[in-house]
């Protein structure tokens, strides 16, 4: 029985010493592939510092404008939009062990004002602008009685009405949050007007003419603005926009009249409170940005009760407004973009107690042609140009405005 036992030790250490090598077999193994793994995770976080990097200086130009003012989403937000969309650089979704082939995309900032990128927590931007506006109408006026198609008795008048405003204005934008941001913006305006009687179906006519000047601060405006979402999974990015404009301008009510009810001065403002509320869509395409919006403007209606000419006029309620802007960015180089879209108004009728009579205007449609091109001339100071021609019958034949928006 002892020399069983003696022989049997040696027998059962062996499979143990076996089963303890192939242990420390495995954990070496493991070990091996933790480090692998340690390594591959390196090499994803320099990865994803470089796309981070990469997205904070995209961030950069594109609030150099302002805009920081009318979109960028990666892993979590770190954008926001304004009265101008950026791009999105979003993180890979598979392995990222190799460094990216392609380099960040260049800022747009030539997107409309009321569309930019909001201005970053804590920062504020300095917007100041020069617009000018262009109006022409040529009109045959006909006052009589057509007793057939082609036989008018009474008087006709052809009439070229030219009108040339031009605003100064100095706006400020504030982040509140990474989210919110406010507006301010105060305007000085000039406007010069001409009318020309250039024919009348009565004796005696002589061509007259009648130019009238004024020139004082407009309607002042107070905005608001918020991000809704942060864009992530391929969505655009939503801003709810609001905007309050007091009668701080003259209005059109407080101007003299002579006794045929023809004004003898022009208004720089509306002359009635108003409130639009809206929202603005942004969605990037690389290299290029898409823009969208509604708007809804309302007007307060008021009682003037003001005597022009011999006719009182009573509450008068200005027609609301429908509003819809597209369009696309189109970034050239870093520093240098472009845009192009469509921006179109409808205003409903304004109804107007005269004397004892209630009337009503037709409603008008407004709709307009945008171009634009902006030149990052630092990291603080943008310039930015845009244009816009009329292209229906009540809009401004064309719209000028120059922009220097300055980032503190």
């Amino acid at each position: 029985m002892v020399l069983t036992l003696a022989c049997a030790a040696p027998a059962a250490a062996q499979p143990a010493a076996e089963a303890l090598a192939r242990i420390e077999a495995e954990l070496a193994a493991q070990a091996e592939r933790l480090a692998a793994q340690e390594a591959r995770l390196q090499a994803q976080q320099g990865q994803i510092e470089a796309l981070e990097a990469e997205r904070d200086q995209l961030l950069a130009g594109l609030r150099a404008t302002g805009a920081g003012s009318s979109t960028a989403a990666a892993v979590r937000t770190f954008a926001s939009v304004d009265q101008v969309p950026n791009a999105v650089t979003e993180l890979p979704s598979g392995p990222v062990g190799q460094p990216p082939q392609t380099a960040a995309a260049p800022s747009v900032t030539a997107i409309p004002a009321a569309m930019n990128v909001l201005t970053p927590r804590g920062r504020l931007i300095l917007d100041p602008s020069i617009e000018y506006v262009r109006t022409s109408n040529n009109r045959l006026v006909f006052r009589g009685v057509e007793i057939v198609p082609g036989i008018q008795l009474g008087v006709i008048e052809a009439s070229d009405v030219a009108r040339d405003t031009a605003v100064a204005t100095v706006a400020a934008r504030y982040g509140l949050t990474s989210r919110l941001e406010v507006e301010a913006r105060v305007p000085y305006v000039y406007r010069h007007d001409r009318l020309s009687l250039l024919a009348r179906s009565t004796p005696d006519f002589e061509g007259q003419e009648q130019e009238l000047e004024e020139s004082s601060l407009g309607d002042v405006e107070v905005a608001a603005r918020y991000q809704l979402n942060s864009g992530r999974g391929g969505w655009p990015i939503f801003v709810a926009n609001t905007r309050v404009k007091p009668p701080t301008g003259i209005s059109p009510y407080d101007v003299s009249f002579d006794e045929m009810g023809v004004a003898q001065g022009l208004a720089t403002g509306s002359g009635f409170w108003s409130m639009e509320g809206g929202v603005t869509m942004i969605y990037p395409s690389e290299p290029a940005i898409i823009f969208g919006g509604l708007t809804y403007l309302h007007n307060f209606g008021r009682d003037v009760d003001t005597l022009i000419g011999e006719r009182r006029v009573g509450r008068v309620e200005p027609g609301d407004s429908i509003g819809a802007q597209v369009g696309f960015g189109l970034s050239l180089n870093p520093r240098f973009s472009v845009s192009f879209g469509y921006s179109h108004n409808y205003i409903f009728p304004t109804k107007s107690e005269i004397g004892t009579t209630r009337q009503e205007s037709r409603s008008l449609q407004v709709g307009s042609l945008l171009m634009g091109w902006s030149f990052r001339l630092s990291n603080r100071l943008t310039v930015n140009n845009s244009f816009e021609f009329g292209v229906t019958e009540e809009a401004p034949d064309m719209r000028f405005v120059l922009r220097l928006p300055y980032r503190f």
